[in-house]
């Protein structure tokens, strides 16, 4: 039995996982298992040569007991994008869709109630597992669905993060494969995240060539607020942020200029607001950002601030069914 008041931003074992193979460019139908090992050859090529992406996204139990597949058509048309970067055979997107309603179909008792604040969150992956020594992409995929309930990713009081920047480790490289969701960006990450973590702060990471532009925030986009305008940055080494999207079309709704352009460090003193944005906190507010090495800190607001805040309201609303949702990003599912 699950306790859902304790359950934290962790795996919990589920019941069943999700599998379909991949040979010769034709996917098999995804079925349920309770195994939840994969047996791979040593040589396959997702550990030999990384050939792996992956995705996240959430079911919400909501206010009226049904549960909502918040957006993954654009979690399918991401890992497309990722699979045909690292030269993969991309799963269709009716068959992702499919495997993730089977992962909810047989783990039910794992979609936490609605007012836990915690969600039933499913990881697809995709690897390559063809065994290959020599250099170069395998021919045969494995998919898996793995779903895992998570608590909320506030257990208490919604509240801001302080990060550090670091210009010692490059995220990406900017026509690298920091635009896909592989796993390769968040090993190269690490050095800089755990040493922000080690003091207490999170990592902000600068552009790969000038050291001058906000690229990420640790593994989240970045989220900018100046007057009336919704600023993130626009680079093609930066994932491309479904919750961040979802966030742009409700600021415009809002009434709110929004931006996707460079934005340099030095260009923080202007912001009134700032956070960073992604599938597992939807928006995580930063208090202040240090630049040790300038001896420059940008500070924002102590605690969320109203624009930030509403705009999180806003996207929670739709996702537990508090709201009407407009733009049709929920899949309800009857059960």
């Amino acid at each position: 039995m699950i306790d859902w008041s304790t359950l934290g931003f962790h795996y919990t074992e589920p019941d069943y996982i999700v599998r379909a193979a991949c040979h010769n460019g034709v996917w098999e139908e995804p079925y349920a298992t309770a195994d939840k090992y994969l047996h791979l050859h040593v040589s396959a090529t997702c550990l030999q040569y990384g050939q792996e992406a992956f995705e996240g996204l959430k079911a919400f139990r909501g206010i009226d007991g049904k549960i909502r597949i918040f957006r993954w058509k654009e979690n399918a048309r991401r890992m497309a994008r990722s699979a045909e970067g690292l030269y993969m055979t991309p799963v269709p997107e009716e068959m992702f869709g499919r495997a993730i309603r089977l992962a909810l179909e047989k783990n039910l008792d794992f979609v936490p109630p609605y007012g836990t604040g915690a969600t039933l969150y499913f990881r697809p992956l995709l690897i390559g597992t063809t065994p290959r020594l020599g250099v170069g992409p395998g021919k045969d995929f494995e998919f898996v669905v793995i779903p895992s309930p998570i608590g909320p990713y506030y257990p208490g009081k919604f509240h801001c993060t302080t990060f550090i920047v670091n210009r010692h480790v490059d995220r990406a490289a900017p026509f690298g494969t920091g635009q896909f969701k592989v796993g390769g960006n968040y090993a190269s990450s690490f050095r800089a995240t755990e040493a922000a973590h080690a003091m207490g702060f999170d990592c902000v990471f600068l552009d790969a060539r000038f050291h001058r532009y906000i690229d990420e925030c640790s593994a989240a986009n970045f989220i900018g607020i100046k007057g009336n305008e919704y600023l993130t940055p626009k680079s093609n080494a930066i994932l491309p942020s479904i919750t961040n999207d979802s966030l742009m079309t409700l600021a415009r709704e809002q009434g709110m200029k929004v931006t996707r352009r460079r934005i340099a460090l030095d260009e923080l003193d202007g912001f009134s607001e700032a956070a960073a944005c992604g599938t597992a906190a939807v928006i995580s507010p930063i208090d202040k950002i240090l630049d040790p090495e300038k001896g420059k800190t940008y500070t924002f607001t102590p605690e969320p601030g109203p624009v930030l805040t509403k705009l999180y309201r806003s996207l929670k609303d739709i996702q537990f069914g508090r709201t009407e949702d407009k733009h049709k990003w929920c899949e309800i599912i009857d059960n």
